[in-house]
This record gives structure tokens, C-alpha cells and sequence, in this order.
């Protein structure tokens, strides 16, 4: 049959069940791996096929799930790296939502969650459906909804000995118990709540573009949390969402596990958008702007820890010792867009708000406290706090300044006699070492998590905008998102 004469498919039933397929192309003449033979003048090729797990011995169905991964990882890592875009909701009004998720789709077929953006923690978990006291409701306007992994035709379970277990335990981040051979997980976060469970691995879906093309409905397999239980205020309902995207720096998060697969670049970037509904942009790759600042990491550490040097109000730098900011045990200045408001080590709030509060005195603005926070009534509809409060800057090592504008410190927090309150949205951090700066301070701005040169970049945006993202792997290309249009340029990261 002259369907036939350029292509040949071998099939092979194995035992249990097994069916290996494989298909070769005879456009060629001649090949070493072929043998020949001719029929009605037809040169006809016929390809040697040998099984990858022999009849006779029995081959343990992990065995095969560990080749196929490995499979897939040899597939994927051929595949040029470009960037993948993130929806984003939620704002960082205290008084309303006071955070920001994005969604992700995990399994086969799909299922998709809502997940607080958090640069705080490692690890992607979502609620498992044998979660008993998850939250089922969500004053966020969200529905809540639980991975079911006995619908995904692509879950494996992580077994003690997997060497992602290995990596996770040396964090102390999981468990393992030898009676059920499954990797487990307890995490606790700053404000006391945590969740337990076990990690699973399954597809990954997103949207990428690669090079200058949009590719639609990719998937990779990463390692991810099933959460089991929650306790504190994961359990309440008023905030509640589907889990937390920890975008930290351990081989575990979403952006290493995706960069190692050469899949994204190891940088990741976003734009929180502070007024209005909120919302933003969040990419796994490099957003670029030419006012964009860079400050380097301080290594080695679990968190995305930066050299704060001094704080100054109205460009007057504040007495404060620069060994207060210093990173040392659980001491030093962290970037986290889980944490809502900013917080101060005592010894660089106080002098803070003293400046800040000398700066108004001489206005119509009349200091006060409002439960246990330094806040301040403004008389008059005509008076902006833009026009009245002063600029902050934070200073970091090389040269690089975080500027504050008085909407990126302060918070409208109502109405008392006739006046409007805004407080100080900087809190006086309990452990007396760690300075965390919030998604108080974080929004408005494209915020750049540089990974592969262990650095922290930033610059002030309008986060409605689409933002320019560079795709570049020694190329000279970026992409425009926010509409996801391709663009050519010679701009070079």
C-alpha cells in the first residue's frame, strides 16, 4: 500500500498492560540502524525495536513513573525559555482584601485555584479535598476549591526516598513517616497560622511565550503542597483563598523547579496596583524600565534579605545606627508581598515617626493615636496629604532608594469630628530585629527579583500599564504584557 512506503509504525504489547509504540520515518535511502529490502521495486527500510522494560522481569509501576519524569524533563529542557504571565487580584487596603492572589492550574484535566502571592515562603500548596477544616467560603468574592487527586491522570505521590523529599527535609519543611512512605509537610507562618499535608507531583499548566511565539496550554511537572489542615487564620473565612504561591529561592518553588527545566528564566517580577480595584501584573521573567534601581541580596540567607543602611524623611537621613538593620539570625530587612502592612525594628520606628510628626507640626494637622498607632486628623476637604506629609526614603546598598510617597506609608482609616484620619501604616515589629517591608510599600511599583545575580530591583509604575518583559537568553527581545503582544526591540537587558 502506497500509504506506507514512508512511514512504518512497530507496535509491541507487553505484559501488564504495557503498549510501547514507537514510529520511524523511511525518507532516507540508506541508514546503519535499518536493515532493507525491496517489494514491487520499492525500496522498503524496517527499524530494530527494543523494549525499555523486558517481558520477563516485573517492573514496579514507581520505576516507570520515575523514567517517564525524567523523560519529560530531557523533552522540556529543549525548549527555549521564555516567560509566563500571571493574572493578578486582591489589593493591599487592610480594610478590604490586604492581599494579593493570583490564580494557577494543577492536574489532568486542569483544576484551578486561587493563590496568595507570597515572596515570604518556598513552597506552592493548595487545599486538598481530604482538607476537614479548610474553609469552604471566602468573603473575597472567590470560590474555594480543593485539588482532587484522584481525578488527575498525572499525580505521583512523593515517596521518603524521592530526592525532592530529601531536599525539602534539609529546610525542615517536611516529614516523613516510613509506615505510609509519603513526603509530608507542616509550615508556620509570622502571624502564627500554618497548614500541613504532603506533596504530590503533578502538571503544571500555563500560558508562555517563547521566542516570539504565545504558546498556550503548557505544562510541566513540579512538586507541589496538598494541604490536609489549617490552623489559625488560614481557617477563617473573611480572606480565605485556595492556598499560598511561595515564590522564594528554594530548588522547591515554582520558579526555580520551572527555571531548572529551562522553562523561565530564573528572575521573576511584579507590579501591585495600590488604588482603584488593585489587581497588577505578575511574570515570570524580567520586567524592564530605565529607572529601574538594583540593590544585591544579602547571600546565603532563606529569605529575600537586603543591606538597609539608613532611613531619611525630607532627604534628612534619621540618628539611627545602621547595626540595627544588620542580618543576623532572625534579625535584618526582608522583602515579602505576604505581609500586608511594613514592619520597623523600635530602635528605627520611633525616630520615624518623631520625624514624620515634626514635619506636619507647623500645618493643620493635628496628631493623635488611634488603637495603639500614631495617626493623624487632617481638617479640611482641600488638604491632600501629598501636600502635607513628607517623602521617606529607605537606603540600601549601592545607592539604591526605596521612595516613599506619604500614600505609601500612611492609611485612610475613616473620619473622627469632622476630620479624616490617616495613620502610620509602618508597625513596631514585635521581635525587636526583623524590618519587613509589605505590600504597603511594594505597591505601585515594578518590583524585579533578579535570582540569577542574587539582586532586588525596583521603580516607581502605573501597574493599569502594560509593562515591557525581556525574554532574553543572549537576545535582544521583550515582550509587552498586561495584553501579552509580542514586540521587537533593540532595547537589551
Amino acid at each position: 500500500n502506497s500509504d506506507f512506503q514512508r512511514v512504518v509504525v512497530v507496535a509491541a504489547m507487553a505484559a501488564r498492560g504495557l503498549l510501547v509504540v514507537m514510529a520511524a520515518l523511511l525518507a532516507l535511502e540508506s541508514t546503519e540502524s535499518a536493515s532493507g529490502f525491496r517489494e514491487g521495486g520499492v525500496f522498503q527500510r524496517v527499524f530494530t525495536l527494543e523494549r525499555a522494560f523486558p517481558v520477563e522481569e516485573r517492573v514496579e509501576l514507581e520505576e516507570i513513573k520515575t523514567r517517564d519524569r525524567a523523560r519529560h524533563a530531557r523533552v522540556l529542557q529543549g525548549i527555549s525559555g521564555g516567560i509566563v504571565d500571571f493574572p493578578v487580584g486582591g489589593t493591599s487596603d487592610p480594610y478590604a482584601v490586604g492581599l494579593y492572589y493570583t490564580k494557577v492550574r494543577l492536574g489532568s484535566p486542569p483544576q484551578e485555584f486561587n493563590v496568595q502571592i507570597d515572596t515570604g515562603s518556598d513552597i506552592l500548596w493548595v487545599f486538598c479535598s481530604s482538607c476537614n477544616n479548610c474553609p469552604h467560603t471566602s468573603g473575597l468574592g472567590i470560590p474555594i476549591n480543593f485539588f482532587d487527586g484522584a481525578t488527575s491522570a498525572t499525580l505521583s505521590p512523593i515517596s521518603c526516598s524521592d530526592t525532592a523529599c530529601t531536599s525539602v527535609l534539609q529546610i525542615s519543611s517536611a516529614e516523613c513517616s516510613p509506615q505510609i512512605d509519603r513526603c509530608s509537610f507542616t509550615f508556620q507562618y509570622g502571624d502564627g497560622s500554618g497548614t500541613s499535608g504532603f506533596y504530590v507531583s503533578d502538571s503544571f499548566h500555563f500560558d508562555a511565550i517563547l521566542g516570539n511565539s504565545f504558546v498556550a496550554n503548557s505544562s510541566a511537572p513540579i512538586v507541589f503542597g496538598c494541604s490536609t489542615a489549617v490552623f489559625g487564620d488560614l481557617m477563617k473565612s473573611d480572606r480565605a483563598v485556595d492556598g499560598i504561591f511561595g515564590f522564594g529561592q528554594h530548588s522547591l518553588s515554582v520558579i526555580s523547579q520551572l527555571s531548572s527545566l529551562g522553562l523561565t528564566p530564573r528572575v521573576f517580577s511584579h507590579c501591585l496596583k495600590g488604588d482603584g480595584n488593585g489587581g497588577g501584573i505578575l511574570v515570570l521573567g524580567e520586567m524592564l524600565d530605565p529607572n529601574i534601581v538594583y540593590t544585591p541580596l544579602v547571600p546565603s540567607q532563606p529569605h529575600y534579605n537586603l543591606y538597609l543602611q539608613s532611613i531619611a524623611v525630607n532627604g534628612e537621613s534619621l540618628p539611627i545606627d545602621e547595626a540595627v538593620f544588620a542580618t543576623y539570625g532572625n534579625q535584618g530587612t526582608i522583602v515579602d508581598s505576604g505581609t500586608t502592612l511594613a514592619y520597623l525594628v523600635d530602635r528605627a520606628y520611633d525616630p520615624l515617626v518623631s520625624a514624620i510628626t515634626a514635619a506636619v507640626s507647623a500645618s493643620s494637622v493635628k496628631p493623635t493615636t488611634s488603637k495603639g498607632s500614631q495617626c493623624y486628623m487632617i481638617y479640611g476637604l482641600s488638604t491632600s496629604v501629598s501636600e502635607v506629609f513628607p517623602a521617606v526614603a529607605l537606603n540600601f546598598a549601592g545607592g539604591a532608594s526605596l521612595l516613599l510617597g506619604p500614600t505609601d506609608y500612611l492609611l485612610h482609616t475613616g473620619f473622627v469630628d469632622g476630620a479624616t484620619l490617616w495613620c502610620i501604616g509602618f508597625v513596631k515589629a514585635q521581635n525587636q530585629g526583623q524590618t519587613i517591608l509589605g505590600d504597603l510599600v511594594l505597591k505601585d511599583k515594578i518590583f524585579v527579583y533578579d535570582l540569577a545575580h542574587q539582586r532586588i530591583g525596583w521603580a516607581d509604575f502605573d501597574c493599569s500599564s502594560s509593562v515591557n518583559v525581556s525574554i532574553t537568553y543572549g537576545r535582544d527581545e521583550y515582550v509587552n504584557t498586561g495584553q501579552l503582544s509580542v514586540s521587537a526591540s533593540s532595547f537589551s537587558s
